[in-house]
């Protein structure tokens, strides 16, 4: 895994976060293992675990084409609107089974 030095911070390379995500997320290390192994700050790993779980970044990006890449992505977002509107239905019907008739 290589990193990018840009002036005025540090630049990671896409195969380098997604390879310290797959650490974390496919290879059970614990972010704090990750980070002292990688030499990188704890937020930028939640950073970059967080986005992975939101779809915002592919996993692995070099293992898919980019129509997978794209399905991928729309899927993702899919998948977080039928979440928020699952919570909703809860709340409506949590909302509702309250009043008395």
């Amino acid at each position: 895994m290589e990193s990018k030095r840009k002036k005025g911070g540090q630049v990671y390379s896409p195969e380098f976060k997604a390879g310290v995500v797959r650490l974390v997320l496919e290879e059970g290390r614990t972010q704090e293992e990750a980070r002292k192994e990688m030499g990188l700050a704890s937020s930028t790993i939640s950073t970059w675990i967080k986005q992975a779980k939101e779809g915002k970044t592919p996993v692995n990006p070099s293992t898919l084409t980019k129509n997978e890449q794209q399905e991928l992505m729309q899927l993702r977002k899919e998948n977080r609107i039928l979440k928020m509107e699952r919570e909703i239905l809860k709340k409506a019907t949590a909302f509702f089974a309250k009043e008395k008739p």
